[in-house]
């Protein structure tokens, strides 16, 4: 099985399905622990925590290259030194595998 931060985000078809929930449970353990799905299964979420804003800019600047590459875009909130990151799949309204893939890009960096 190829690693999740190898894969590449695919576009989902109209009407496809979110992960059923123990689908995304075995994705989120290939996962950093640190990240977390929300109690109503919707969306994928992480906290940073940096030094200083010019860490943390550049780790947000990591994960816009990142978004733009997978055209698959997280939520971001941004202060001095924190970075809080949502993954969810709005076309599906819930999650896919693409938000792990996503995931697993930025736990490479």
């Amino acid at each position: 099985m190829t690693a999740l931060r190898d894969r590449r985000c695919q576009a989902l078809a109209p009407g496809s399905p979110p992960l059923e929930p123990a689908a995304a449970r075995e994705l989120l353990a290939q996962l950093d622990p640190d990240w977390r799905i929300t109690n109503d299964g919707q969306e994928l979420r992480r906290a940073f925590g940096f030094a200083d804003f010019y860490r943390t800019m550049a780790f947000v600047n990591a994960v816009a290259w990142i978004a733009n590459e997978h055209d698959h875009h997280p939520n971001l909130e941004v202060g001095y030194n924190y970075c809080r990151l949502a993954f969810t799949t709005h076309s599906i309204g819930g999650l896919s595998e693409n938000d792990f893939i996503c995931a697993a890009r930025i736990d490479a960096l």
